[in-house]
């Protein structure tokens, strides 16, 4: 067994299965029913590939957040933040989830497969391309230290529509792109895919990226005053 398997992937604890040859009969029953439950608890490659979405949702949350702060008073913004989250959003979303896995192996399978998910591949491939383009541009902005009021709103009006394309990005791969490339695999098969994504994980970063990320993000979070999402909870509405 590889060690892709002792991941986040699966929360099967390693050694289980032995432990049950010095078991009585009505305790290896009850480990039976709990490794049953643990492996219900496995992580597969598309539902991976959504919880990586869900890291760049908190970024790009992150940049709508501040793109408020920068219209209210930019010279009250904390910079190295947003130059961090630039760069998380370079290495774990640009870089690894959409280089390595989407357009490598993703975007192939849903175009050779046809139907309404390949139809706009080439769409989602120039939007990874424009998403590249703006992360630069974050990166040389926020790398001054200190902005004038023009670059503040230019750089609010950027966050807002890197925002605007990657929710909508994102939400129709969670539910039409990742399903029809999950289709075309076999379960067989979509368990060698989860394992080779997290060999190239492993490749690219030297550990866990997602976990990595999860703390890289919620230590943006703290610094900025987002950690609290109770902050974020809707007003009522008003009385009809």
């Amino acid at each position: 067994m590889t060690d892709a398997r002792f991941t986040r992937r699966t929360l099967l604890a390693a050694g289980t299965a032995g432990t049950g040859l010095f078991l009585a009969p009505s305790s290896r029953g009850a480990q039976a029913a709990r490794q049953t439950r643990d492996e219900e608890k496995e992580v597969g490659a598309a539902e991976d590939l959504m919880r990586e979405h869900g890291v760049l949702r908190r970024a790009l949350l992150v940049y709508r957040e501040s793109a408020t702060r920068l219209r209210a008073a930019s010279r009250s913004i904390d910079w190295q933040p947003l130059h961090e989250t630039a760069l998380l959003f370079r290495s774990f979303g640009e870089d690894y989830h959409e280089r390595k896995l989407e357009e490598a192996h993703i975007f192939p399978a849903v175009r050779k497969a046809g139907g309404p998910a390949a139809s706009d591949v080439d769409t989602r491939i120039d939007q990874h391309r424009r998403g590249r383009e703006i992360t630069d541009y974050i990166l040389e902005v926020t790398s001054k230290g200190a902005l004038t009021t023009p670059d503040a709103e230019s750089l609010a009006r950027v966050f807002d529509s890197l925002d605007l394309m990657y929710e909508n990005h994102a939400a129709r791969e969670d539910t039409i792109v990742f399903p029809a490339w999950k289709a075309t695999l076999s379960p067989r098969q979509l368990d060698e895919m989860g394992e080779l994504f997290e060999e190239i994980e492993r490749r690219t970063f030297g550990h866990d990226g997602f976990e990595d990320a999860i703390a890289k993000i919620g230590r943006i979070e703290q610094t900025l005053g987002f950690a609290d999402i109770a902050q974020f909870t809707a007003p009522p509405p008003p009385k009809a």
